[in-house]
């Protein structure tokens, strides 16, 4: 390792450096597009970068950047001789070519300080790495989090007119136009849900409560069902109770509409077996990704996240549940439980805008709630931080009779109730569903329909 990196210089462009700069002083323009596309970081000389800042300067003052004008401003920051003085300024409209390729000035400069963060990055990994008080697994959490801080890396100015904005909110105006109502965001399969989500928004954070069996998992696994067989969206499913051969044979009950304790016995009726080979091939071909380790640590969790991010290009994670997700780092021992929780709330709300896709977890509900009444956000279990961090909360909620009733009546679906109990950037309401125990199926009650 150290034979490789030793006596080797970063990498950079000095040709590419000085044209972005010639370029700024020739055109005004130029200085928009490299003041958009570049930061003062991103040069390698500091005499480069002390320049950058300076044009910028001027052309923030309104000011016409040019030779003598450059010159003017850094010799009133006492800087002129230390960049090279009037000479080496006066130099750098000479190697532009021509500024129609300030964009691909631009673009070499920004790789190669790409190059040199990466390499910066991977020296502060090795000596993570050898600095044995530092614990291995938290060590490759960093790391991991770097190289997507870098793969996400967005240079952008320090301010926009709305000369600038208002061209591009009436594109998104007529982009939702074109759209007739479609969704934006990831469809949960469920109409009057995503009527009023448009969807599953990229960066949210969504809690799905309820006292324990009335169908966390279910209504989950009906989404996840949705999104990745029919829609074929790649999903992630994290399932720290179940194993994936469990998961995996409840995504085929309800898919196939076979009586999920008939393919547990094996007691299952010939047309029924009939339908399962077509269910299977589809939920075969589905890019739904499934992790089921139990008591599954928030670094592991958040690793594996990335991971199938990366890789499969999930564009929504289930996390079944939070209860059970373990946290891991330096006296977390003696941390109180609801402050454990607090701390993985806003870390998988961290996690959601890190990898810019939502992020669904499922929470059990306090003991307030189990006396049947219609719960609220002060009912999630062990802490007040997860209503904060998360931009949808939605509960699960029938009435302590609905299944009795069902049964009395001949129904084969359980009235449902999923409350939006909190919608940062919409309406809260209540959806009507369908629970299909046999098949532990939720479904959209159809108005005028017997369940």
């Amino acid at each position: 390792m150290a034979d490789i990196l030793k006596d080797r210089i970063p990498p950079h462009n000095d040709d590419a450096e000085r044209a972005v700069l010639g370029a700024m002083l020739l055109e005004t323009n130029a200085i928009g597009t490299a003041g958009e596309k570049l930061s003062d970081k991103d040069f390698y000389s500091k005499n480069h970068a002390t320049i950058f800042l300076a044009i910028l300067a001027l052309y923030n003052k309104s000011t016409v950047a040019d030779l003598l004008t450059l010159r003017e401003e850094l010799r009133q920051e006492g800087k002129l001789e230390a960049v090279g003085g009037e000479a080496y300024i006066a130099g750098l409209t000479n190697v532009v070519p021509t500024t129609a390729n300030i964009e691909y000035y631009c673009k070499v400069v920004a790789d190669c300080s790409l190059r040199r963060e990466i390499i910066r990055m991977a020296y502060d990994a090795i000596g993570d790495a050898f600095d044995e008080s530092n614990d291995a697994r938290q060590t490759l959490e960093r790391t991991e989090q770097r190289i997507f801080e870098l793969d996400n890396k967005r240079h952008t100015i320090s301010y926009r007119s709305t000369e600038v904005i208002i061209p591009e909110v009436i594109d998104k105006i007529e982009e939702n136009y074109r759209r007739k109502g479609a969704l934006s965001g990831v469809p949960s399969g469920f109409e009057d849900l995503d009527r009023v989500t448009a969807g599953f928004q990229p960066q949210d954070l969504i809690i799905i409560g309820a006292r324990p069996s009335q169908g966390k998992t279910a209504l989950a696994l009906s989404m996840a069902k949705h999104i990745a067989v029919q829609k074929k969206q790649p999903v992630g499913f994290f399932s720290l109770e179940m194993s994936n051969i469990q998961v995996a044979m409840r995504i085929l009950s309800a898919e196939a509409k076979v009586n999920s304790n008939a393919l547990r016995t094996g007691i299952i009726e010939k047309k029924d077996m009939q339908r399962i080979p077509a269910a299977a091939g589809r939920i075969h071909d589905a890019p739904l990704f499934i992790v089921d380790v139990p008591n599954m640590k928030l670094l592991d969790l958040r690793s594996q996240a990335r991971r199938m991010r990366l890789q499969e290009k999930v564009e929504i994670i289930f996390i079944d549940y939070l209860g059970l997700v373990g946290l891991e780092m330096p006296g977390s021992t003696y941390i109180q439980r609801h402050e454990m929780i607090a701390e993985i709330s806003r870390s998988l709300k961290s996690l959601a805008r890190e990898l810019n896709i939502p992020i669904v977890v499922l929470s059990q509900l306090n003991r307030q709630a189990a006396d049947g009444t219609k719960p609220g956000l002060a009912v999630i279990r062990d802490s007040g931080a997860v209503e904060q961090d998360a931009d949808l909360v939605m509960f699960i909620h029938r009435e302590a009779d609905a299944e009795k009733k069902a049964v009395e009546q001949g129904f084969d679906s359980i009235e449902t109730k999923l409350i939006i109990a909190k919608h940062r950037n919409g309406e809260t309401r209540d959806i009507d569903l369908l629970f299909k125990k046999k098949y532990t199926l939720f479904v959209s009650e159809e108005k005028g329909q017997a369940p």
